[in-house]
C-alpha cells in the first residue's frame, strides 16, 4: 500500500515549522574546525533493566538524565513505548517533559518493526512502512534521526542489494521530514564494517548514515542467533569504527566494565576517539550506553561519562 508522504504530514499535524528540529549532524564536520569536541547524550538502553522492571517510567527519562547525571541530550528506545508512535498526545508529553528540563531529544532507536533487508518484497515493504510512524514521532520530538536495523537476509551480496532498497525507500520518506535514517552495527551483516558502508555508499543520500557502536561488531553467533549465544565471527572494532565514521551522524559509546583507573577494560577509548577525531567528526553527539553487569546502571553511566569527559579533554 502506497502512503502519500504529504498526506501523512497533514494527518499527524507535523507540518514544517510546527516543532523545533535538532540541527542536522550530517554537516557537523563543517561547524567545528578549531579543535576536537563532541556532545554527550544518554542512551535510554543504559537503564533498560530499570524500565523493564518498572523502577521508573519511560516518561521520566528526560528528568533522570538531567537531574541525576547532568546530561542534557537523550536517545530514546522504541521498545519502552512501542505502541505510542502515533499517539500524538503522548509524544507531545515526552517533548514537554524534555523541554521543561532543557533536554534535547537526539534520536529514537527502532527495534522490532520488521526486516528492512528481507529478500521478500512484501516483507521488506511492510518493514519500511512500519517505520513511517517513528519518523513522524522523531519529527515531533525534535530529534535529528531514527536508528534502524538491517536484518532479513543471510547471503551477503543479496543482503547488500535488499538493504539498499529497503533503506533507500525509508530514507526517501524520511527526507520530507528532514529526519535522517542511521544504521547501527547491530549484528549479522550490519556488524561487518565493509558490507555496511557499501550499503550506505550505494544508497547515496544525505539522509542516510551510520551510528558506530563500539560493542556490537559480532558478525555471527553460535547456532545462527542474533543475540545471546557465543560470538564465532568478530569484526575488528577499530577497523569497523574507522570504516563507519565517514558516514557517522552520531556515535554509541558502549561500556561493559572498568579497570581501576576508570578506563573501559576491554576497549581502548583513546584509540577509538583518535579514529573518530581523525575522521572529521566534530561537534556531534556521543551517546552513553552502559551494558555491564558489575555495576548498577547509574554507576556505569557516571563512570562512562567521566571517561568520555577525560578523553574529550585529552584530545581537544
Amino acid at each position: 500500500m502506497k502512503i502519500d508522504r504529504l498526506e501523512f504530514l497533514k494527518k499527524t499535524a507535523l507540518t514544517a515549522g510546527s516543532v523545533m528540529i535538532a540541527p542536522s549532524l550530517s554537516d557537523s564536520r563543517d561547524h567545528y574546525k578549531s579543535s576536537f569536541d563532541f556532545k554527550i547524550s544518554l542512551a535510554e538502553w543504559s537503564h533498560q533493566a530499570d524500565i523493564f522492571a518498572g523502577r521508573f517510567d519511560h516518561l521520566d527519562f528526560a528528568s533522570i538524565a538531567k537531574l541525576n547525571y547532568g546530561i542534557d541530550a537523550i536517545e530514546y528506545v522504541n521498545q519502552f513505548f512501542p505502541d505510542k508512535a502515533s499517539d500524538i498526545s503522548y509524544i507531545r508529553e515526552m517533548k514537554r517533559r524534555a523541554d521543561d528540563h532543557g533536554v534535547q531529544s537526539v534520536l529514537i532507536m527502532i527495534d522490532n518493526e520488521g526486516e528492512l533487508s528481507s529478500a521478500d518484497d512484501k516483507t521488506r515493504m511492510a518493514a519500511v512502512q512500519n517505520h513511517y510512524k517513528w519518523v513522524g514521532a522523531a519529527k515531533l520530538l525534535g530529534c535529528h534521526a531514527i536508528r534502524v536495523n538491517l536484518f532479513g537476509e543471510n547471503d551477503p551480496e543479496t543482503w547488500i542489494k535488499t538493504s539498499v532498497d529497503g533503506l533507500g525507500r525509508l530514507a526517501a520518506f524520511a527526507a520530507d521530514f528532514e529526519i535522517s535514517v542511521i544504521v547501527e552495527n547491530h549484528g549479522s551483516h550490519s556488524s561487518h564494517g565493509k558490507r555496511l558502508t557499501e550499503v550506505i555508499k550505494q544508497v547515496n543520500s544525505k539522509w542516510v548514515g551510520t551510528l558506530p557502536d563500539f560493542g556490537n561488531f559480532c558478525v555471527a553467533r553460535k547456532n545462527g542467533q542474533l543475540w545471546g549465544s557465543e560470538c564465532i565471527e568478530q569484526y575488528d572494532v577499530y577497523q569497523g569504527t574507522k570504516e563507519m565514521m565517514p558516514y557517522a551522524k552520531g556515535v554509541s559509546a558502549k561500556t561493559f566494565r572498568f579497570d581501576d583507573n576508570g578506563n573501559e577494560a576491554d576497549l581502548d577509548y583513546m584509540r577509538l576517539f583518535k579514529i573518530i577525531r581523525d575522521s572529521g567528526f566534530n561537534g556531534g553527539y556521543v551517546g552513553i550506553e552502559y551494558e555491564g553487569q558489575d555495576l548498577y546502571p547509574a554507576e556505569g553511566i557516571i563512570k562512562t561519562k567521566r571517561l568520555l569527559e577525560r578523553v574529550r579533554k585529552n584530545l581537544s
